[in-house]
């Protein structure tokens, strides 16, 4: 389970890293590049999801998930991550009505 949580953590994390690389990538005026981050973003936070999900269904299935204070960082790391994303995609947009 450590490691489903480790997963957890590290593509939420990296999701993070890919919104803010997109973010100042926007501020640069490189738009496509912004959106090529946020495409990245999207796929580790798509591992993070399907890893998240395995939990959940291994709990409705009856196995007993023991709540850790890592397992709350995980959770809250990734739903940091998602907001951080979709807030992003809404500055890059600003950015690119700004350059046209």
């Amino acid at each position: 389970m450590e490691e489903q949580i480790m997963s957890l953590i590290i593509h939420s994390g990296e999701a993070r890293s890919y919104s803010m690389e997109a973010i100042a990538a926007a501020k640069e005026g490189n738009i496509e590049e912004a959106d090529s981050l946020i495409v990245k973003a999207d796929e580790e936070l798509g591992v993070a999801h399907n890893t998240q999900t395995s939990l959940i269904q291994a709990e409705a299935g009856g196995e007993k998930i023991e709540m850790s204070l890592l397992m709350v960082h995980a959770q809250d790391h990734f739903m940091t991550s998602m907001t951080l994303k979709d807030l992003a995609k809404e500055i890059i947009e600003i950015h690119a009505k700004f350059l046209v």
